[in-house]
């Protein structure tokens, strides 16, 4: 005779506070000389390296993006009017305390604009791991309490898969990272800046188990 299954869907879905946060920076220079404009744009680029030394270790990753040169050409005949370049740096932080004025700082350089910052986790997350365990507790417990409902209670597992992988309809993935709430905006050189702190934007984790568990005959009568 065939034991009686039950199947469940376990689930958890919380927020944790971000672990990460990516904010580009990029700075700019233009001129009516090529060779002025590479020499302008090599001295700024220096000078937020130079800043950002101030702050390695709030900066876990910083890593350029992309050097773009190129020529402003003007009517038909397109001639050359002049020449922009710009530099573009991303930078991985894990100190929030200071966050809010490195991008201060960074906005105030001369000809620089600053985008973030963008919260996530880490892909290797703990909060990762710790969504798929209590997803397998959650489709444990869903198991045990449809069986006492029936009179019965579950003796074994028979399996237990990813929430999509076991035939029925996919779910979204689980523990995406979320980069909301940027901001950007662009100095000129105005030493007025003003002082804030940011709040990290907390991250949802999802998981989600697909189970099949064998359990005694129910009782029905």
């Amino acid at each position: 005779m065939t034991e009686p299954v039950v199947a469940v869907r376990g689930e958890i879905n919380r927020e944790v506070p971000p672990e990460i946060a990516t904010v580009s920076v990029t700075v700019a220079a233009r001129d009516r000389e090529r060779q002025a404009a590479l020499t302008r744009l090599a001295e700024r680029s220096a000078a937020l390296g130079t800043l950002l030394d101030g702050y390695a270790e709030a900066i876990e990753r910083r890593e350029t993006n992309g050097v773009h040169v190129y020529p402003e050409t003007r009517g038909p005949g397109e001639r050359v009017v002049g020449y922009r370049g710009s530099v573009t740096l991303q930078l991985t932080v894990v100190d929030f305390a200071v966050l809010g004025d490195l991008m201060l700082r960074l906005a105030d350089q001369d000809q620089t604009t600053v985008a973030g910052p963008y919260w996530a986790l880490r892909p290797d997350s703990p909060a990762h791991r710790q969504a798929r365990h209590d997803a397998i507790g959650d489709a444990l417990t869903r198991a045990r309490e449809y069986a006492e409902a029936l009179g019965a209670r579950i003796t074994r597992l028979l399996q237990l898969s990813d929430a999509g992988l076991s035939g029925s309809a996919p779910t979204a993935d689980y523990g995406a990272p979320q980069t909301m709430r940027a901001m950007a905006f662009s100095a000129a050189g105005d030493s007025s800046a003003p002082s804030f702190d940011l709040e990290p934007r907390l991250q949802q984790v999802y998981a989600s188990v697909e189970a099949r568990f064998a359990m005694t005959e129910p009782v029905l009568d």
